[in-house]
């Protein structure tokens, strides 16, 4: 549909439903909830919302002692970095016999537009592991703007949903988008600028390997400039530590947590297995590389690349993972 017919149709679905897409914020771009007046600022096609697409249904802090009605959302401009780590969450949070009531609601409450991206950020590596810059599962639609057309395709069942009820609204216009080869050729131009960028980091298997067999110096180097923060894990879209804590009036609060925090595994006695720094260093990279792929299907880390764009310590996961590489060919 036309640009202006695609603003209209967003404009009439406001009354039923949260729209949440990405705007431009100072130096980078970020959700924002959006009216009416907001509609024609939305930044389509451009990596990447500095929140994570997990914050929608992992909040930073939620009170779980209740299930409560839950308004429906539509989430627009969502990368598929960010759409595949969903894919994670989900085996970890709806299958059973341990389904997370509280994830599933909001997951079946939200209808995700994901942004095909036409551009690279300098650390984006989503296709080093196999994924591409665009949508085709996960996501309900994915979107690109091109001549001044919206060109929505459906990815599911809600997806069609959505796109019938577009044809219902007033003064929206829907066609078939005739040039389908300018997409290809569009997508094919973001991964080679990826692959151009990665061209020396090791694919999603290999640095598994790298990584557990590594020795403990280079983990000594690398956490030297590390501060504990937390920033990496809190903001990595697949990583999902949690603490519950109970309030007054028999309240629980589930609240974001991350293995890089000192105490994270302190027990009883004052037991810390992850005390040293380096250690604890390490632990998320056995994590993301070793662990979780040895229990998940899913990608444990999709190549966004926000925890080497947070890092208060200017470090760079790719940059070890390399350097792993070449300690490892030189033996």
């Amino acid at each position: 549909m036309s640009k202006s017919d695609w603003d209209s149709a967003l404009g009439q679905l406001l009354g039923a439903n949260k729209i949440y897409a990405v705007v431009e914020h100072e130096a980078c771009l970020d959700y924002d909830l959006i009216n009416s007046d907001r509609i024609p600022h939305i930044i389509y096609n451009q990596p990447k919302p500095v929140t994570p697409l997990k914050m929608f249904f992992l909040p930073i802090k939620q009170n779980v002692s209740n299930l409560e009605a839950q308004n429906k959302q539509i989430i627009i401009g969502a990368p598929n970095c960010d759409v595949e780590a969903l894919r994670i969450l989900d085996e970890i949070y709806l299958e059973e016999p341990f389904t997370d009531p509280f994830y599933k609601q909001r997951r079946e409450n939200t209808l995700i537009i994901s942004s095909d991206c036409l551009d690279i950020l300098e650390h984006c590596h989503c296709n080093s592991y196999g994924i591409d810059p665009f949508a085709s599962e996960i996501a309900d639609l994915s979107i690109i703007l091109l001549e001044n057309q919206a060109v929505l395709t459906s990815l599911g069942k809600k997806g069609d949903a959505f796109i019938k009820t577009l044809s219902s609204l007033e003064g929206t216009s829907l066609n078939d988008y005739p040039n389908d080869a300018i997409i290809e050729e569009k997508h094919s131009a973001t991964i080679q600028k990826l692959k151009k960028s990665n061209n020396t980091l090791p694919g999603y298997k290999e640095s598994g390997m790298l990584v557990s067999r590594s020795n403990g110096e280079i983990w000594k180097k690398y956490a030297s400039d590390c501060v504990s923060c937390g920033a990496c894990s809190a903001i990595c879209p697949t990583c999902s530590c949690f603490l519950l804590n109970d309030k007054p009036a028999f309240e629980k609060v589930r609240q974001i947590d991350t293995c890089q925090y000192p105490g994270f595994e302190r027990v009883a006695g004052g037991e810390d297995a992850l005390g040293n720094l380096a250690t604890r260093f390490r632990n998320r990279y056995m994590c993301k590389y070793v662990w979780k792929p040895e229990t998940f299907e899913a990608l444990a880390c999709t190549g966004c690349g926000r925890c080497i764009e947070t890092c208060i310590g200017g470090i760079n996961k790719n940059e070890l993972i390399i350097e792993l590489e070449k300690e490892t060919m030189s033996r």
